[in-house]
Protein backbone atom coordinates (compact mmCIF):
# COMPACT_ATOMS: atom_id res chain seq x y z
CA UNK A 1 0.00 0.00 0.00
CA UNK A 2 1.32 3.53 -0.47
CA UNK A 3 0.28 7.14 -0.03
CA UNK A 4 0.36 10.29 -2.38
CA UNK A 5 1.75 12.62 0.04
CA UNK A 6 1.39 16.91 -0.47
CA UNK A 7 2.57 19.07 2.42
CA UNK A 8 2.63 16.01 4.77
CA UNK A 9 -1.17 15.29 3.36
CA UNK A 10 -2.19 12.39 1.78
CA UNK A 11 -3.87 12.89 -0.82
CA UNK A 12 -4.84 9.53 -2.13
CA UNK A 13 -4.10 5.71 -0.70
CA UNK A 14 -2.87 3.34 -3.58
CA UNK A 15 -3.86 -0.67 -2.74
CA UNK A 16 -1.47 -1.48 -5.93
CA UNK A 17 0.53 -0.10 -8.45
CA UNK A 18 -0.67 1.51 -10.81
CA UNK A 19 -0.26 3.71 -13.18
CA UNK A 20 -0.25 7.38 -11.87
CA UNK A 21 -0.98 11.39 -12.29
CA UNK A 22 1.16 13.79 -10.64
CA UNK A 23 0.46 17.12 -11.36
CA UNK A 24 1.28 17.44 -15.18
CA UNK A 25 3.59 14.07 -14.96
CA UNK A 26 2.13 10.64 -15.96
CA UNK A 27 3.81 7.73 -14.36
CA UNK A 28 3.36 3.88 -15.25
CA UNK A 29 2.54 1.37 -12.81
CA UNK A 30 6.18 0.07 -12.89
CA UNK A 31 7.55 3.03 -10.62
CA UNK A 32 6.16 0.68 -7.36
CA UNK A 33 8.47 -1.96 -8.52
CA UNK A 34 11.15 -0.21 -9.42
CA UNK A 35 12.04 2.26 -8.38
CA UNK A 36 13.39 2.66 -4.78
CA UNK A 37 11.95 3.82 -1.65
CA UNK A 38 13.91 7.87 -1.97
CA UNK A 39 13.26 7.77 -5.60
CA UNK A 40 9.29 7.36 -5.11
CA UNK A 41 9.46 9.71 -1.86
CA UNK A 42 10.91 12.55 -4.23
CA UNK A 43 7.79 12.09 -5.90
CA UNK A 44 5.52 12.66 -3.03
CA UNK A 45 4.83 8.60 -3.09
CA UNK A 46 5.65 6.93 0.79
CA UNK A 47 5.00 3.50 1.63
CA UNK A 48 2.13 2.78 4.46
CA UNK A 49 2.75 0.84 7.31
CA UNK A 50 0.06 -0.31 9.08
CA UNK A 51 -0.41 -0.22 13.11
CA UNK A 52 -3.10 -2.98 13.83
CA UNK A 53 -2.39 -2.53 17.95
CA UNK A 54 -5.98 -1.62 18.31
CA UNK A 55 -7.56 -3.38 15.21
CA UNK A 56 -10.23 -6.14 16.57
CA UNK A 57 -12.04 -8.90 15.28
CA UNK A 58 -15.02 -7.19 13.51
CA UNK A 59 -17.10 -9.77 14.45
CA UNK A 60 -16.66 -9.03 18.21
CA UNK A 61 -15.37 -5.28 18.43
CA UNK A 62 -16.51 -2.49 16.41
CA UNK A 63 -13.31 -1.21 15.01
CA UNK A 64 -12.90 2.99 14.67
CA UNK A 65 -12.14 4.65 11.34
CA UNK A 66 -8.71 4.19 10.42
CA UNK A 67 -6.42 7.03 10.41
CA UNK A 68 -3.30 8.40 8.64
CA UNK A 69 -0.04 10.20 9.59
CA UNK A 70 2.35 11.77 7.73
CA UNK A 71 6.15 11.09 8.83
CA UNK A 72 8.69 13.00 6.62
CA UNK A 73 11.09 12.12 8.90
CA UNK A 74 11.13 8.64 7.54
CA UNK A 75 9.45 9.51 4.70
CA UNK A 76 6.13 6.89 5.23
CA UNK A 77 2.69 7.06 5.87
CA UNK A 78 1.49 5.40 9.44
CA UNK A 79 -1.75 4.16 9.22
CA UNK A 80 -4.04 3.31 12.57
CA UNK A 81 -7.12 2.84 14.55
CA UNK A 82 -8.59 4.07 17.31
CA UNK A 83 -9.46 2.11 20.55
CA UNK A 84 -12.07 -0.63 19.06
CA UNK A 85 -15.69 -0.94 20.91
CA UNK A 86 -16.76 -4.35 22.26
CA UNK A 87 -20.63 -5.48 20.62
CA UNK A 88 -22.81 -6.03 23.42
CA UNK A 89 -22.81 -9.57 25.20
CA UNK A 90 -26.22 -9.30 25.91
CA UNK A 91 -29.64 -7.80 24.36
CA UNK A 92 -30.35 -4.71 23.97
CA UNK A 93 -33.77 -2.55 23.79
CA UNK A 94 -33.68 0.04 20.86
CA UNK A 95 -35.03 3.21 22.41
CA UNK A 96 -35.36 6.85 20.74
CA UNK A 97 -34.09 9.83 22.13
CA UNK A 98 -36.60 10.20 24.69
CA UNK A 99 -35.79 6.73 25.95
CA UNK A 100 -38.85 5.50 24.55
CA UNK A 101 -38.64 2.20 23.09
CA UNK A 102 -38.99 2.09 19.27
CA UNK A 103 -41.43 -0.80 18.23
CA UNK A 104 -41.54 -2.89 15.05
CA UNK A 105 -45.13 -2.63 12.48
CA UNK A 106 -46.52 -5.28 15.11
CA UNK A 107 -46.22 -3.40 18.05
CA UNK A 108 -43.21 -5.28 19.00
CA UNK A 109 -40.12 -3.57 21.00
CA UNK A 110 -37.00 -3.56 18.33
CA UNK A 111 -33.99 -5.82 19.86
CA UNK A 112 -30.22 -5.22 18.99
CA UNK A 113 -29.07 -8.83 19.89
CA UNK A 114 -25.82 -8.97 22.06
CA UNK A 115 -23.68 -11.46 20.81
CA UNK A 116 -24.69 -14.66 23.26
CA UNK A 117 -27.98 -14.38 21.76
CA UNK A 118 -26.31 -14.26 18.01
CA UNK A 119 -23.65 -17.11 19.32
CA UNK A 120 -26.13 -19.04 20.48
CA UNK A 121 -28.59 -18.99 17.60
CA UNK A 122 -25.40 -20.00 15.12
CA UNK A 123 -25.16 -22.95 17.48
CA UNK A 124 -28.66 -24.07 17.20
CA UNK A 125 -28.93 -23.51 13.15
CA UNK A 126 -25.93 -25.67 13.25
CA UNK A 127 -27.25 -28.27 15.02
CA UNK A 128 -30.60 -28.34 13.06
CA UNK A 129 -28.09 -28.54 9.49
CA UNK A 130 -26.47 -31.60 11.63
CA UNK A 131 -29.73 -33.94 12.52
CA UNK A 132 -31.27 -32.79 9.26
CA UNK A 133 -28.53 -35.36 7.84
CA UNK A 134 -30.26 -37.73 9.78
CA UNK A 135 -34.11 -37.22 9.97
CA UNK A 136 -35.33 -39.43 7.44
CA UNK A 137 -33.61 -42.50 9.68
CA UNK A 138 -36.55 -40.96 12.66
CA UNK A 139 -39.44 -40.63 9.77
CA UNK A 140 -38.95 -44.03 8.95
CA UNK A 141 -38.76 -45.46 12.22
CA UNK A 142 -42.06 -43.16 12.66
CA UNK A 143 -43.72 -44.65 9.87
CA UNK A 144 -42.63 -48.04 9.13
CA UNK A 145 -43.41 -50.79 12.15
CA UNK A 146 -40.69 -53.47 10.86
CA UNK A 147 -38.08 -50.64 11.03
CA UNK A 148 -36.27 -49.62 14.28
CA UNK A 149 -33.74 -46.38 14.76
CA UNK A 150 -30.28 -47.68 14.46
CA UNK A 151 -28.62 -47.67 17.73
CA UNK A 152 -25.50 -45.50 16.38
CA UNK A 153 -28.23 -43.00 14.64
CA UNK A 154 -30.01 -42.88 18.12
CA UNK A 155 -26.96 -42.05 19.73
CA UNK A 156 -25.10 -40.13 17.23
CA UNK A 157 -27.97 -37.94 17.47
CA UNK A 158 -28.05 -37.80 21.54
CA UNK A 159 -24.36 -36.92 21.07
CA UNK A 160 -25.11 -33.69 19.01
CA UNK A 161 -28.12 -32.06 20.93
CA UNK A 162 -25.35 -32.80 24.16
CA UNK A 163 -23.22 -30.66 22.45
CA UNK A 164 -24.97 -28.31 21.28
CA UNK A 165 -25.98 -27.86 24.95
CA UNK A 166 -22.42 -27.50 26.65
CA UNK A 167 -21.83 -25.17 23.68
CA UNK A 168 -24.25 -22.92 24.45
CA UNK A 169 -23.40 -23.09 28.38
CA UNK A 170 -20.19 -21.90 27.59
CA UNK A 171 -21.42 -19.03 25.65
CA UNK A 172 -23.74 -17.96 28.46
CA UNK A 173 -20.68 -18.25 31.20
CA UNK A 174 -18.72 -16.05 28.99
CA UNK A 175 -17.81 -12.92 31.05
CA UNK A 176 -16.76 -10.89 28.84
CA UNK A 177 -16.47 -10.29 25.09
CA UNK A 178 -12.55 -11.26 25.23
CA UNK A 179 -13.77 -14.73 26.53
CA UNK A 180 -16.16 -15.34 24.74
CA UNK A 181 -13.97 -14.64 21.38
CA UNK A 182 -11.32 -17.15 23.14
CA UNK A 183 -14.19 -20.04 23.25
CA UNK A 184 -13.54 -19.57 19.13
CA UNK A 185 -9.84 -19.24 19.16
CA UNK A 186 -7.84 -22.23 17.64
CA UNK A 187 -4.49 -23.26 18.97
CA UNK A 188 -2.23 -25.97 18.24
CA UNK A 189 -2.30 -28.64 21.44
CA UNK A 190 -0.10 -31.00 19.37
CA UNK A 191 3.34 -30.86 17.95
CA UNK A 192 4.64 -29.05 14.96
CA UNK A 193 4.89 -32.43 13.18
CA UNK A 194 1.47 -33.50 13.27
CA UNK A 195 -0.79 -30.08 14.59
CA UNK A 196 -3.69 -30.69 16.32
CA UNK A 197 -6.24 -27.60 15.94
CA UNK A 198 -8.42 -26.97 18.72
CA UNK A 199 -10.73 -24.76 20.31
CA UNK A 200 -12.28 -24.31 23.60
CA UNK A 201 -15.32 -24.40 22.53
CA UNK A 202 -14.90 -27.90 20.90
CA UNK A 203 -16.46 -29.45 18.00
CA UNK A 204 -19.69 -31.59 16.99
CA UNK A 205 -19.72 -35.24 16.81
CA UNK A 206 -19.59 -36.93 13.98
CA UNK A 207 -21.52 -39.99 12.57
CA UNK A 208 -18.41 -41.67 11.72
CA UNK A 209 -17.62 -42.09 15.00
CA UNK A 210 -20.24 -43.87 16.28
Amino acid sequence: MWAQVKNEQVIEIYNGAKAIKIGDYQYPSGIFSKWSKSQLAEIGIYPVHQDRTNYKNGEFHKNTDHTYTVDNTNKVVKMAWGKATAHSLIDVEVKDADGKNLLDSNGNKIINKGLKTVKKEEINRQTRDILNETDWYVTKASEVSDYTLPTNIAKFRAAVRTKCNEMQTQIDNASDVDALKTLYEYTNTGTEENPDMTRPLGEFPKLEDF
